[in-house]
Formats: structure tokens, C-alpha cells, sequence
């Protein structure tokens, strides 16, 4: 019988075991760590995303740079082109004393007279306050109605030789289903406590007297418009006939028609005007929560009322 060479061969492996238990022991616990981590990382951006609406710090560059502020999309209350984040947007990029002067970038066709009116008011509050701040406005694809309601406000409007410009006027729309009610045999039962209460209403005969009034209100509003439009352009404007009939142009004929200033993007405004490249945005994003309670809530019932009968628009 052979004698076991290595008498202590048990406890070697024993030893080896232990050692290689010991190694993913340790294996483990990094993983775990490393696990924990990224659950944390997780849970922080999550937290943030929902309830930090802004994040601290936005917009405090302390270099000097251009400050942005976008306008993207119809101009309601219930957009992100809404007046209060807009305005809050503008008043930060004018604030920071390292900001050489204030690009509003506009991509609208249009939306809301009261929306539009309190961007504008804000705009020359703000030009009086900072005086020395220039203030220019940028059109992307389309500037039109209460977006150019809003770009009026600006030192010098500059855009793209194809970018759409204009419709200075106001709409009021909806829709009439008596003809269809009268051909299912259905009768509209409407009670109200004044005579006017139920105007527009799209399951009741126009009245001429009530298109009338609606008409008379949306041409002051049109006067109100045009009115602010001549304030910001002054003696830049030709005296074209079709200047205030609801029409669009292009940015090559808008020029000619001194609609808008010249030609120019973010880009070149920042480095060519502001001698400041360095292109910082202020506009104020929408988080997580915004978005959740924007689509779950009361906003499907508006959206209803609103396809039937819409109020006055710039667009």
C-alpha cells in the first residue's frame, strides 16, 4: 500500500475552499454594492425628474454667453408655450448679468390673443428694465399670428428665406350640426337665463344678431392686434394693402415687406451680433409629473368643449 505523498493534503483543499468562499463572499458583496448604487442613482433621477421642476442653478452661468429661450408650439395656457413659463424663462435669461443679450427662438403657428399679449407686455417690461440687453428673435419653420403677435416685441426679427410669416388676424371657430339633427329627427332642449348664454352653440340655428356680435369682437381684437403690430415694427412696415388680411409669407418676402429684419439663426445672432457663442437655454422644461397630470387630467374634458366651439385664436 503507497503511502499518501502529501500527508497534509486535506487540509490544503480544506484550506482551498475556504479561500475560494472567501473570494466570492467578497465577489458578492461588490455586486451588492455596486447594486445598491445604481438603485440609488435610479431612485435619485426619478425623484428629481418628478418633483424638481427646475433644477437649482438654471441659467446661473457665470461666463459670458447667449441666453435662449424657445417658443415651440400653439400658445395656450396648457401648452409649454404658455405665457407664466415663458415669462419666467425671459425674465432668468435677462437677469444673469453674464447673458451679452436674449434670443427668443420661435416655431409657432400661433394660439391664444391673451397668451400671446401678456409674452409681448412682458417682453417691453423687460427691454425697459435692461435697457442695454439686446433682444432679438429668431423664426424657425413658422412665425404666424400670435406667434408673431409675441416676435413683434423684439429689437430685430431674423429668419430663414423659407420660414412662414404673418397671418395678422383672428379666427373663431366651430361647428353646426342642426341640418344633420333636423334629418335624424332630433330636437335640441336648451334652457338659459339670458339671451346670449347659449351663443354658438353648435346644436342651435345661428341668430345673425349673435354672428354679428361675435364678429365685431373678433375685429377689435384684430385692431388690438394690428395695433401692437405697428407699435413694434413702426416705420420698418410697407404700406401693403393685404398687410393685415390674415395672409402669410414666406421669410424672403417678409423681409421685402419689413415684417421681419434679415436673415440669421440662433447660432450666428450669438456669435456674429452678441459676440457671445456660447449658447446657454433658459426655457423652462416640463417634468415627469407635468406630463402625467397633464394627460390624465381635467385636460380631456377641455379638449372635448374645445372642438366644438373654440375661442378667439391668433392663428
Amino acid at each position: 500500500m503507497e503511502s499518501n505523498p502529501n500527508p497534509n493534503w486535506e487540509r490544503q483543499a480544506l484550506e482551498h475552499l475556504l479561500l475560494e468562499n472567501l473570494k466570492e463572499t467578497r465577489k458578492a458583496r461588490r455586486w451588492k454594492a455596486v447594486l445598491r448604487v445604481l438603485t440609488l442613482l435610479v431612485i435619485v433621477s426619478v425623484v428629481l425628474s418628478v418633483f424638481d421642476f427646475h433644477l437649482p442653478g438654471r441659467g446661473m452661468s457665470t461666463e459670458k454667453h447667449t441666453a435662449m429661450v424657445t417658443l415651440d408650439g400653439e400658445i395656450s395656457s396648457s401648452s409649454m408655450a404658455n405665457a407664466m413659463d415663458i415669462n419666467s424663462s425671459l425674465v432668468s435669461a435677462f437677469e444673469n448679468e453674464h447673458s451679452a443679450g436674449v434670443v427668443l427662438r420661435i416655431n409657432s403657428p400661433g394660439g391664444s390673443p391673451v397668451q400671446a399679449g401678456m409674452i409681448n407686455d412682458e417682453i417691453h417690461r423687460l427691454r425697459k428694465l435692461y435697457p442695454s440687453k439686446p433682444f432679438y428673435v429668431v423664426v424657425e419653420d413658422i412665425c404666424a399670428s400670435g406667434g408673431y403677435y409675441v416676435a413683434v416685441a423684439a429689437d430685430q426679427i431674423l429668419v430663414d428665406k423659407a420660414s412662414l410669416v404673418g397671418s395678422i388676424g383672428v379666427i373663431m371657430e366651430g361647428f353646426g350640426f342642426t341640418g344633420l339633427m333636423d334629418k335624424l329627427g332630433v330636437t335640441r332642449r336648451m334652457i338659459t337665463a339670458g339671451s346670449n348664454k347659449g351663443m354658438l352653440d353648435p346644436f342651435s340655428k345661428e341668430e345673425p344678431k349673435q354672428v354679428e356680435m361675435v364678429k365685431k369682437m373678433i375685429d377689435e381684437i384684430h385692431q388690438q392686434f394690428i395695433q401692437v403690430v405697428k407699435e413694434g415694427r413702426g416705420d420698418r412696415l410697407k404700406d401693403t394693402p393685404d398687410l393685415f388680411s390674415g395672409r402669410i409669407w414666406n421669410g424672403e418676402q417678409a423681409v421685402k415687406l419689413g415684417l421681419v429684419d434679415g436673415y440669421g439663426t440662433v447660432d450666428s445672432v450669438a456669435r456674429d451680433i452678441f459676440k457671445a457663442p456660447d449658447v446657454l437655454d433658459y426655457t423652462m422644461k416640463e417634468n415627469f409629473a407635468e406630463r402625467v397630470a397633464k394627460r390624465f387630467g381635467a385636460e380631456a374634458g377641455a379638449a372635448a368643449g374645445k372642438a366644438l366651439v373654440k375661442a378667439p385664436d391668433l392663428k
